[in-house]
């Protein structure tokens, strides 16, 4: 029986307090899959209350409890981790492949890795005579995105549940299904009744009351800036935590001495993977100047490696993105580029040849672009790339950090002397050099605009603690 139109509360799938039937579409058809409940106040309040009257047991609960929980969490998401797949790839429209060998695994390696940080993580520590104790900070309220559903749902539930925090999760509902698979996985590792609630509804209604509910003492929040922003402000009449992970602008540096074959084509990949639908992707290539023109032919030729069609063809590597309002804000920014003056290298607005139906983007890449140009300063969130010359080095780097985020960045140099160099000049959370590879245990999240706080890992594990001194605790 199909738990969508249902609400996860203290340990039950519950109905909604008042009925309101909300519409999932396939983004590739444009058609209606399925509906899910929005929920209100009400729905809320009753979740956040199991999340309190279960936090008093569940935060006494022992390091080995809860790494027993994680554990068998692990082994019940394996267990549906196709369910999981085929969910993402419908939802949002991810090609399948893609669905199951990131979206997918992304939520498997982020649980793996805190079941590791907990065997070793240190509730308590002695400075001078003070005990310092790290205790779960309590209720977590958690809202997350649509474009990485999984891996924003297990890097907050983790490392809540590795602290001792109980928790009530709001997924978008714009791919809710996700959500509502993984809350169907936690009632079946055996987490206790009240630890993990799920209430699925609108920003404006479920978010906001969740933001400003008095027993919830945290919020955890990814998504845009705007959004962040009104659930800052919800938040702060009972000053409450806010963590928040926000929109992203990220520079893509290649210097002189880079391998321009290999690293252009790398950027074009990175930027386009997952429809362009990612918040640390490097949206802004700086290339120098002298280079330029042999940059534009082979970010042209790597345009072409793109296949944009049906998520679940074969012959397809890029799928749509995932809604008509995003879809109709991404034409409008394609259209910006052209008006502005930016030089059309593939792709333009349109639904891409032999599409009639979907959200499908054409892979567009600009040339010549400059800083005053609206594709270089706001966020797009489509598969989208804005290829940027520079004239020296002091210049880049100022360029680079002209933006308002700053989520990430990468720096592309055969020497990895220069590109540790110039790293240390982002202001940025996480930068990657030469394309490394995934590293589940960095840290993410961003300076300015981006956000504040850190998740993932250790770092995400910290964040759900409070900082406790016991002073006098051995006599001096």
């Amino acid at each position: 029986m199909s738990n969508n139109l249902k609400f996860y509360i203290d340990g039950a799938w519950v109905d909604p307090a008042v009925p309101h039937v909300i519409d999932v579409v396939d983004p590739s058809t444009e058609e209606v899959f399925t509906q899910i409940s929005g929920g209100s106040a009400t729905d809320v309040d009753r979740a956040v209350q199991a999340a309190r009257a279960a936090f008093d047991s569940f935060s006494r609960t022992s390091v080995a409890e809860r790494l027993e929980l994680l554990e068998t969490l692990c082994a019940e998401y394996d267990k549906r981790y196709e369910d999981i797949a085929q969910a993402v790839s419908m939802e949002m429209g991810a090609p399948l492949a893609f669905a199951r060998d990131e979206q997918a695994w992304i939520g498997q390696a982020h649980l793996r890795e805190i079941v590791n940080v907990l065997k070793n993580y240190k509730f308590e520590r002695m400075s001078g005579t003070t005990l310092l104790l790290r205790e779960p900070i309590g209720v977590v309220g958690m809202i997350t995105p649509w474009n990485w559903p999984l891996n924003q749902i297990t890097c907050k539930v983790g490392p809540a549940l590795a602290s001792g925090c109980t928790m009530v999760l709001k997924p978008s509902e714009i791919a809710p299904i996700t959500g509502i698979i993984f809350a169907e996985v936690m009632h079946a590792a055996g987490v206790p009744k009240g630890v993990f609630n799920l209430v699925n509804g609108e920003g404006a209604t479920v978010g906001a009351a969740l933001s400003a509910h008095p027993e919830v003492d945290m919020m955890s929040f990814t998504g845009s800036t705007r959004a962040g922003i009104l659930v800052a402000k919800a938040a702060a009449d009972t000053v409450k935590r806010v963590h928040q992970e926000l929109g992203g602008k990220s520079a893509n540096i290649l210097m002189p001495d880079a391998d321009f074959a290999k690293r252009v084509p790398e950027g074009i990949a990175n930027c386009f993977s997952n429809s362009g639908q990612s918040c640390n992707a490097p949206t802004r290539m700086f290339v120098p100047q002298d280079r330029h023109a042999e940059v534009v032919e082979l970010a042209r030729k790597a345009a072409q490696n793109f296949t944009v069609g049906d998520p679940r063809s074969e012959n397809s590597n890029l799928g749509p993105v995932v809604s008509k309002v995003q879809f109709d804000k991404i034409q409008a920014l394609i259209q910006v580029g052209i008006d502005e003056g930016a030089e059309l290298v593939a792709g333009g607005p349109g639904l891409p040849d032999g599409l009639s139906k979907g959200y499908y983007v054409r892979p567009t890449v600009f040339a010549g672009v400059t800083p005053d140009m609206r594709i270089a300063k706001e966020e797009i969130f489509g598969p989208v790339i804005a290829i940027m010359p520079y004239e020296t080095e002091e210049a880049v780097i100022a360029e680079a950090n002209n933006t308002v985020y700053g989520l990430a960045a990468y720096i592309q140099s055969e020497s990895l002397e220069n590109a540790r160099r110039v790293a240390k000049r982002m202001r940025a959370g996480t930068i990657y050099l030469n394309a490394p590879k995934f590293d589940v245990a960095a840290p993410f999240g961003g300076y300015k605009q981006s956000g504040n706080g850190r998740e993932w890992s250790v770092f995400g594990l910290d964040d759900f603690t409070e900082i406790k001194g016991i002073v006098g605790y051995e006599a001096a």
